[in-house]
């Protein structure tokens, strides 16, 4: 039953009241878990995870014991009809990712919809997150940011994603592989330029790290090298600022090219931080750079 003044479940006795509930999990330190998650964890009548595994060990370190669904982007259209019919004969069921909040990066959300179009009362629980606690530790602005889940895994995809985010005013989060860091890191500073940047790995574990630098820098730290770990990518938003003459224009194509920017890339760089259309910028850069250099 719903809360009429919430639209959420509520309590009924000492069990949950029937619905959907999104259960956030630990990211690394079990401590993180919430009295509010093993609370509902401890009574659902079914628990929906990415790997029946994973949730397992984490049932078992909590020591609790209710049954496991599995719930991911593989079977997520076959699993959903049994989640909502066990949803609409008034059972508890907790949704769960292998780790942190689910729904990001997840096909958690169309089970939400399902139920916001069944009339089931969903309810989340919140707690550890890889993208907000690699945006604190970042120090880079966070008043306004973009999630961008992970890039492309071949070079001419991810370039041409980030080509399209290059001008969003915020600051770009994204989930990577550690054995494609290297690569993307390259790609980011080849489209984005040499903005600050941090990349945050193992979070809230015992060899947390968070590596800043500019795009450059941290390319080159990684080029040879894959970090071990979850690996969450943060870089700061373009410069806002609008050149005041042609000849800054210039420089700032000039500066890209001698950042390692091919000139493509450099003009479409300039182009996102300046509010230039990229078709004149390129232009621009052709006559003060040779055809060859593309």
């Amino acid at each position: 039953m719903k809360n009429p003044r919430e639209g959420r479940p509520a309590r009924a006795g000492s069990k949950p009241a029937p619905g959907l509930y999104l259960i956030a999990t630990p990211i690394g330190n079990m401590g993180d878990i919430t009295y509010r998650a093993v609370e509902v964890l401890a009574a659902a009548d079914l628990v929906a995870c990415e790997d029946t595994r994973v949730t397992g060990g984490l049932m078992t370190k909590l020591g609790l014991d209710r049954p496991l669904t599995p719930y991911h982007e593989h079977n997520a259209e076959r699993a959903r009809p049994h989640l909502i019919s066990q949803l609409k004969e008034g059972k508890v069921v907790a949704l769960v990712s292998d780790a942190g909040t689910p729904l990001v990066s997840d096909p958690g959300y169309r089970l939400v919809r399902a139920c916001v179009a069944e009339d089931i009362a969903v309810t989340a629980l919140p707690g550890a997150s890889a993208v907000i606690t690699a945006l604190q530790l970042s120090g880079l602005p966070n008043d306004r940011f973009l999630f961008g889940g992970f890039l492309p895994a071949k070079a001419t995809a991810r370039r041409q994603v980030l080509r399209e985010l290059a001008a969003v005013p915020a600051t770009l989060m994204f989930y990577e592989s550690p054995n494609r860091l290297g690569a993307s890191l390259a790609d980011m500073a080849a489209v984005l330029g040499s903005r600050e940047a941090a990349v945050a790995r193992e979070l809230t574990k015992l060899h947390e790290e968070v590596a800043r630098g500019d795009l450059f820098a941290l390319a080159n730290r990684y080029a040879d090298t894959a970090p071990k770990g979850e690996v969450v990518v943060v870089v700061a938003p373009p410069d806002d600022a609008r050149p005041a003459s042609a000849d800054e224009l210039d420089d700032r194509l000039r500066k890209a090219v001698a950042d390692g920017a091919t000139v493509k890339d450099a003009a479409a760089l300039v182009a996102a931080e300046t509010g230039f259309p990229r078709r004149d910028v390129y232009a621009r850069a052709l006559r003060l750079f040779t055809m060859g250099e593309e």
